[in-house]
């Protein structure tokens, strides 16, 4: 057995060297490290994902403010996520979003090996690193670059094909950037927190990588699995999607599809969040299926906590009659986060008192 699974690892790193879209473009089926799935499970209902209109988190009117706050501490009590609409970025800006983003990946596979990534490194183009022995490889290829704090920007990353990529994701990514700041209030303000609560544990020099994903159609959807299963291991996500469904999370063991929304921004839950909630915000487990006959594009941002900061739950939200405290601090999660992904498994449970 240890020597199939280690012929298995050995086959996964190869594949790693060829990416998804040279083996569909080859006409090759899926190698066995991409079958993990024994039964077509990826037919599901839409998810009543609740829809927040960022607009009105700032309305004078202390009615439309109070209310839209309450449909946003249930969405991320019940929910864990939620479509923010009413952010002011123009559809010219999305749409130019997901334009580099497809036109980056529909390049010649030497432009894009240009910005290749070591295997066991996360930024730039390639795959994520390769995971232990047992697991599946995603059907999928990605591109992962840090955008802020800008001292940290590796331009070797950076496409320069096409021209306006650089430019067109240093806009959205900025105003992103602002976008958390407003949210990241008024989420603690939902909770009846002072405001700045989140963005001072967040630090001065928080993290925001952006991974712009590709997935290429398998004519073995039915066994092969976009990204698996997983939560995110960061503060929040935000995702811009294109107009193909494949995203799912899991509500009460039931896989429910995310619709795709292309005006909205998808708001994620991350497990540094739920440490910081003390349990009330949830980090759901999420997923992406492979689609038969249609390729698909998502754009994700993924804002975490300055490196070396210390986060813990928030004072307010404990309780020893009603709400004891659940997580203990802790410090660059991310690292215990993705020891733990590459087995397959969450890592939350590492805070857990």
């Amino acid at each position: 057995m240890a020597d199939v699974l280690s012929e298995e690892i050995s086959l996964a790193g190869n594949l790693l060297a060829k990416r998804v879209q040279d083996l569909v473009v080859q006409g090759e089926e899926p190698p066995k490290p991409y079958l993990c799935r024994e039964d077509n499970d990826s037919i599901s209902a839409l998810a009543p994902i609740p829809t927040i209109d960022v607009g009105l988190l700032t309305e004078a009117s202390s009615v439309a403010n109070s209310d839209e706050l309450q449909d946003l501490k249930s969405a991320l009590c019940k929910w864990g996520c939620f479509q923010v609409v009413g952010h002011g970025m123009p559809s010219s800006l999305l749409d130019g979003m997901r334009k580099v983003t497809r036109e980056f990946f529909e390049q010649p596979m030497e432009e894009k090996r240009r910005y290749a990534k070591g295997v066991n490194e996360y930024e730039g183009y390639g795959a994520d690193p390769v995971p232990e022995e047992g697991q599946p490889l995603d059907w999928q290829d990605r591109l992962a670059l840090t955008v802020y704090p800008e001292d940290n920007r590796n331009l070797r990353f950076w496409p320069e094909n096409p021209s306006s990529f650089r430019e067109v994701v240093d806009e959205y990514s900025s105003k992103l950037k602002a976008m958390t700041k407003l949210l990241s209030k008024a989420m603690a303000k939902c909770l009846d927190l002072e405001e700045n609560s989140f963005i001072n544990q967040f630090g001065e020099k928080e993290e925001f990588v952006m991974r712009f994903n590709y997935y290429s159609p398998c004519q073995m959807s039915d066994r092969v699995m976009g990204l698996k299963a997983h939560s995110d291991g960061t503060s929040y996500s935000l995702i811009l999607q294109d107009q193909v469904q494949g995203l799912q999370i899991l509500m009460d063991g039931t896989w429910l599809t995310v619709p795709a929304d292309p005006e909205a921004i998808l708001v994620l839950i991350g497990d540094q969040m739920e440490i910081m909630t003390n349990g009330t915000f949830k980090s759901p487990v999420h997923r992406v299926v492979s689609n038969s006959d249609k390729d698909r594009i998502s754009i994700a941002m993924f804002y975490s906590p300055e490196t070396g900061k210390e986060i813990h739950p928030e004072d307010g939200l404990i309780s020893e009659e009603n709400k004891p405290i659940l997580y203990k601090p802790v410090k660059n999660y991310g690292e215990v986060y993705w020891v733990y992904y590459n087995k397959g498994q969450r890592s939350i449970h590492t805070a857990q008192v």
